[in-house]
């Protein structure tokens, strides 16, 4: 699948963990995003990290190419909240997809829904047509995805579903910043290095300040762009927000959300990569 080299990913985790005895989230199994127990763990994270470096950088991408009267699909929207938040800042009429009914009956539970909610059925957003949206963002979805056939299969039903040079907004954490605790996550185990596909547990905080392991997929940023041009993408940037950046934009962040933390370990080392392209 790729030149990693041997002694990484899988194995090298594995003994990484038995060397460290470390137990990753207070006692707590890793969570599978999917069920009804994964949905309402993921409803429950504060995602403090994700709403510095992620989120206002993918609206801010997206408000070149999209607005009133725009179609933004957002894929794999879990219980709604960066959907519901892209229709109101960016006026678009978001359509938010996802496979799992739990996360949809979360988001359209909400109360303070805007966005629409539709399922994904055997890889396929049945809602929209082809070429029916301007644009589609996608946020941690490739984490919960085993294989490299099933990321392509994502990839190529965005594009099904972008018009022709609609853009594609990919947020992804890196799985090369293992060992960090950030302010809302800690990916994987210090020491380890993890090759695509790896199991990669993933740490989140809680609104309540304790953490919840996810199961994830290692996936390297560094491994999107040939994926994407097979699935017919185009003109492939790759962005990794910084603190500085962040702070430094007007208006790009919540100012209490920005002045509640050092962001020290952001600083040091960002984790979160921006992948944008082009339908063809």
């Amino acid at each position: 699948m790729s030149d990693w080299p041997e002694g990484t990913g899988r194995a090298a985790r594995a003994a990484a963990s038995a060397a460290s005895g470390a137990d990753h989230g207070g006692g707590h199994e890793p969570v599978a995003w999917s069920g009804p127990e994964g949905a309402q763990a993921f409803a429950a994270v504060e995602a403090a990290t994700d709403w510095l470096l992620g989120y206002p950088f993918v609206f801010r991408a997206l408000a070149r190419w999209v607005g009133s009267g725009s179609v933004l699909v957002d894929y794999g929207c879990g219980p709604g909240k960066v959907a519901d938040r892209a229709a109101r800042q960016l006026g678009a009429k978001v359509l938010g997809v996802d496979t799992s009914p739990e996360m949809l009956a979360l988001a359209r539970g909400s109360g303070t829904a805007v966005a629409e909610y539709h399922l994904v059925t055997d890889g396929r957003a049945a809602c929209l047509a082809d070429g029916g949206a301007d644009a589609v963002m996608c946020s941690h979805v490739l984490a919960s995805l085993p294989t490299e056939e099933a990321v392509l299969a994502v990839f190529r039903e965005i594009r099904r579903l972008l018009r022709p040079g609609g853009p594609f907004v990919l947020l992804a954490t890196d799985p090369a910043c293992s060992g960090t605790e950030y302010a809302s996550l800690s990916i994987g185990e210090a020491g380890a290095t993890y090759g695509p596909g790896d199991e990669l547990p993933v740490r989140l905080r809680r609104t309540d300040g304790s953490w919840q392991v996810m199961a994830n997929h290692a996936w390297p940023v560094n491994f999107y762009p040939a994926l994407l041009e097979r699935a017919g993408f185009t003109l492939l940037v790759q962005h990794r927000p910084t603190v500085e950046e962040a702070l430094g934009i007007p208006g790009l962040v919540d100012a209490d959300l920005a002045a509640g933390r050092t962001w020290s370990a952001e600083r040091a080392g960002p984790p979160l990569v921006i992948t944008t392209a082009l339908a063809v």
